[in-house]
């Protein structure tokens, strides 16, 4: 068994090798070396090359523009807004509700389990 082989760890399907994947990583590496080496010379960071390109209309205020992570979900939010009513009369902001909320529900689920209801 030559040291090459001795790396080798085979499995039902298929094997890994560190020299392999190595070598690989190797290759990848030069490939996008090559590929980053003929970009466009001509780019200049911390200029006007990178604001956003919006029609050619200028944006004073990036803040209109910009999507929330809360407009996402608006949708969702307003479709179950009389759910979302009941947690929000629910949620204390105490970690001891919840504890007791979690290991009042784990005991229901454990008795439903045990007593074969």
């Amino acid at each position: 068994m030559s040291w090459l082989e001795s790396l080798t760890l085979n499995s039902p399907s298929g094997f890994w090798n560190p020299i392999v994947w190595l070598a690989f990583l190797i290759v990848f590496a030069v490939i996008g070396y090559i590929i980053y080496s003929r970009g466009n010379r001509s780019y200049k960071p911390n200029t006007d090359q990178v604001k956003p390109y919006l029609s050619g209309n200028e944006v004073e205020d990036v803040e209109e523009i910009r999507v929330r992570a809360g407009d996402i979900y608006w949708g969702f939010i307003e479709a179950l807004k009389g759910y979302y009513n009941v947690l929000m009369r629910m949620h204390t902001g105490d970690i001891r509700d919840y504890i007791l909320w979690y290991l009042g529900l784990g005991a229901i689920i454990l008795f439903i389990l045990v007593g074969g209801v």
